[in-house]
């Protein structure tokens, strides 16, 4: 059987790009008819047929969102898509959505299905292995092609595109200082995201916090791992050896952890032990004591990257200035963590 040609193999194999083909395929006036000609023919030669969800071809859109996030077990991750999915719904657009599980490997191969004509631009926030290795190449690619991209909480800086990000070094000042208001003076901080961009500015929050009140951070109190196994290889035996009074977990799976050992290991929280973590899923309500949380309004962040993208889409401006918006987060304060007076 013969294969079928992709757009973008016809734009690589050309020297052109996946826009210029999808036009020059769709007749549009915007391409030279030397070009047209010269496209259409090698695409019949090499066996092209549009993709089977198709292109409206009257404004060459499919009028669909690409969603790649990196783990579906992450309750932030479902929150931001219940942002995305309201308003793609009500601007009248469909969302396709795709699970990394943090691999470049996925990743990319996510990318090059979905940009060959399915969907219109993508939102997604980077895999754990893609910022590991500081490997963004796929990206600029797919926005060379013409395919725009928003980036959501795990961004890369060197990539042009628009982006929202949560003010996750603001909110880690300002959950630290509230700890230490409440009187903590050995303040534990404790993370298995330490290779996540998100991760290195909340622990770079927490060192502002403690620099600000003259407050040293004792080393023997911080725990910075790349993910949960070697975070718990290190927390055994923590609490009965360091004696903490304090914790700012940033991360699920470290703030869960320490809650769960220090009620294992005897203190009374809040009154012995205080904790604040970075996420609030429906557990850190639930929990008891609930805990205390760093808010960072998913369904918001959700919302603002889907209008951001769609602002694109539909935009007619032939120069676009790209945009990085900065959403707030809350302090939750609940039973792990003392009331200031």
């Amino acid at each position: 059987m013969k294969s079928k040609a992709t757009l973008k193999q016809i734009a690589k194999e050309l020297g052109v790009s996946v826009s210029t083909v999808s036009k020059a395929l769709n007749d549009s006036p915007e391409i030279s008819e030397p070009t047209k000609i010269k496209i259409q023919e090698y695409a019949k030669l090499k066996n092209y047929k549009p993709n089977s969800i198709g292109l409206n071809l009257k404004n060459r859109s499919t009028r669909t969102i690409g969603v790649i996030i990196p783990n579906i077990l992450n309750s932030f991750f479902a929150k931001v898509f219940t942002g995305i999915e309201k308003v793609a719904d009500e601007k009248g657009y469909k969302v396709i959505t795709c699970i990394s599980n943090e691999s470049l490997e996925k990743e990319i191969n996510m990318l090059e299905m979905l940009s060959n004509g399915t969907i219109d631009g993508f939102i997604l926030s980077i895999s754990e292995e893609a910022q590991k290795l500081q490997q963004f190449g796929h990206f600029k690619s797919i926005i060379n092609d013409g395919t725009p991209i928003v980036m959501f909480d795990r961004i890369a800086d060197e990539i042009n595109c628009d982006k929202v990000i949560v003010d996750d070094l603001d909110s880690a000042v300002n959950a630290t200082e509230h700890l230490l208001k409440t009187g903590c003076k050995k303040i534990a901080l404790l993370s298995s995201i330490d290779n996540l961009s998100v991760g290195k500015l909340r622990a770079q929050g927490f060192y502002e916090a403690m620099k600000k009140h003259n407050v040293k951070v004792d080393d023997s109190l911080v725990i910075l791992t790349e993910n949960s196994e070697d975070f718990n290889d290190k927390i055994g035996g923590f609490f009965i050896k360091n004696k903490p009074d304090g914790v700012f977990a940033l991360d699920e799976h470290a703030s869960v952890t320490a809650m769960k050992l220090g009620i294992q290991n005897g203190y009374k929280i809040p009154q012995e032990l205080s904790l604040i973590g970075f996420a609030d899923g429906v557990w850190s309500r639930r929990m008891t004591p609930s805990l205390s949380t760093v808010s960072q309004h998913g369904p918001e962040i959700g919302e603002v990257a889907t209008k951001m993208l769609i602002e694109k889409l539909e935009s007619k401006e032939e120069v676009y200035t790209h945009r990085t918006t900065v959403i707030k987060t809350e302090l939750r304060q609940r039973d792990s963590t003392k009331k200031l007076l």
